[in-house]
C-alpha cells in the first residue's frame, strides 16, 4: 500500500498534481501541471486518487475519436479507487477518510431510468475523465452519488483494476442476459480488462467458456482464467474451430467489445437461440449482418453500455469474497501516463494498465 499522504487541508501549499491532455492526437499531448485542489459545492466529495485504471475510453478521448466535442484541457481517467479527503457542507453520508470507488458513469437521479435504477441509460449521464475532469490527479471532484464504499479486505490498486471493466462485465452478464449453468460463453478478446473479468463471472455462473487471443500470451492468460477452449482470431476459419468445440451447435452467449469485423464474424459462432452482448467499438463502428440467419435462428444482438450501481456493488463484492480477481498488467507513475497510453495502444497488454498516483509530499 502507498504511503500516507499529507494533509491538503493542513498544508500551506495545498495543491494537486494532474496530468492533462491539451491537444488531441495519437499520441495526444499531455502535460503534468499543479493546480488548485477542487473544493467540493453541494452533493459533491472530493476524492484523493490512489490508483486509477487505464480503459480504450481514454484512448478514444486522446484521438478526438468520441462522438461527443470535449474542450481542452481535461483531465482523463475514469477507474477511480481512494478515500475521501472533502465534503460538501450538505452531505451526511459520506465523511473524510472513507475508502470508495467511483462509479465512473454519473446519472441524474431524477430521469425515468434512474428512477428504476437504471442508471446506465440515464438521460443526463455523464462520464468521469470525459465531460468533467477524471482521476490522472492527486484529487478528483465527484457527486456524492457516484460512490460506492469499498470493502476492507480490498486494496485500492485491485478495486481500480476492477471498478470500470470489471463492472462493464458484471453488467453484460447479469443485468443484459441471463446466464445459464452449462451455457457455452465466448468471451472475446479474454486477455482483456472486460475479457479476463466476464470469463472469471461467466465461469462462477456455472457457463462453459470459449474465448479468443490474438497471441499465445492472451491465449495462456484466458487458459488460467477458466477458458477451456481459446481460439486465435487472426486464423481465418476461427469462428469454425468455436463451432468445433461445441460438436457444431455453436453458442448460447457471446460476450463481445470489439466491434467492426469481429462483431460480424461472431455471428458465425453463435447458436439457435443464442445472444451477443456487445459493449465496445474498438475495431470498428460499423456492422455487416446477415439477416435472413439472424431471423430464422431467433438471435439477438443487445447493447450494453457502463454499469448499474448495483453491478458496481455486485463485482465489490464478489472481489472480496475471492470470486473475481483482477488481472493487472502493469503500473504506472502519474508522470508518466503517455506511456502507459502507449502501451495499451501496442495491443500487447495482458488485463488492466493501471496509472499509481504518487504523493506530491
Amino acid at each position: 500500500m502507498p504511503r500516507p499522504r499529507r494533509k491538503f487541508a493542513d498544508a500551506p501549499d495545498a495543491g494537486m498534481k494532474a496530468l492533462q491532455l491539451t491537444a488531441f492526437g495519437v499520441p495526444g499531448q499531455f502535460e503534468l501541471r499543479q493546480l488548485a485542489d477542487p473544493l467540493p459545492g453541494l452533493g459533491e466529495v472530493v476524492v484523493e486518487v490512489w490508483a486509477c485504471g487505464l480503459n480504450h475510453l481514454d484512448l478514444w478521448l486522446e484521438a478526438d475519436g468520441l462522438p461527443i466535442r470535449v474542450p481542452l484541457p481535461r483531465t482523463p481517467g475514469g477507474e477511480v479507487a481512494g478515500r475521501i479527503i472533502r465534503v460538501g457542507s450538505d452531505v451526511a453520508d459520506w465523511q473524510p477518510g472513507d475508502r470508495v470507488v467511483v462509479q465512473s458513469n454519473f446519472s441524474c437521479g431524477e430521469c425515468e431510468f434512474c428512477q428504476r435504477g437504471e442508471t446506465s441509460v440515464c438521460l443526463k449521464g455523464e462520464l468521469l475523465g470525459v465531460h468533467r475532469d477524471g482521476g490522472f490527479a492527486e484529487q478528483v471532484l465527484v457527486p456524492a452519488g457516484a460512490l460506492v464504499s469499498l470493502p476492507a479486505s480490498l486494496d485500492y490498486t485491485t478495486a481500480a483494476a476492477l471498478t470500470l471493466a470489471g463492472s462493464t462485465a458484471m453488467h453484460m452478464l447479469t443485468d443484459r442476459v441471463q446466464v445459464r449453468p452449462d451455457d457455452f460463453v465466448l468471451v472475446v478478446g479474454g486477455a482483456s480488462g472486460v475479457g479476463s473479468a466476464a470469463i472469471q463471472i461467466a465461469r462462477q455462473l456455472g457457463a462453459r467458456v470459449i474465448s479468443t487471443g490474438s497471441t499465445e500470451a492472451k491465449r495462456d492468460l484466458a487458459r488460467r482464467l477458466g477458458a477451456e477452449c481459446v481460439v486465435d482470431p487472426t486464423a481465418p476459419n476461427w469462428p469454425m474451430a468455436v463451432r468445433q468445440h461445441t460438436g457444431r451447435r455453436g453458442v448460447d452467449l457471446i460476450i463481445e467489445h470489439v466491434g467492426g469485423e469481429v462483431l460480424s464474424r461472431c455471428f458465425e459462432c453463435l447458436a439457435r437461440n443464442g445472444t451477443i452482448v456487445t459493449c465496445g467499438a474498438t475495431a470498428g463502428r460499423e456492422l455487416k449482418l446477415d439477416l435472413w440467419p439472424f431471423f430464422v435462428k431467433q438471435q439477438r444482438l443487445i447493447g450494453s453500455y457502463g454499469r448499474n450501481r448495483a453491478d458496481l456493488q455486485a463485482t465489490l463484492d464478489w472481489a472480496a469474497a475471492g470470486k473475481l480477481k483482477p488481472v493487472i498488467d502493469s503500473l504506472f507513475p502519474l508522470a508518466n501516463v503517455p506511456a502507459a497510453y502507449a502501451k495499451l495502444r501496442s495491443r500487447q497488454v495482458l488485463g488492466k494498465v493501471l496509472i499509481a498516483v504518487e504523493s506530491s509530499a
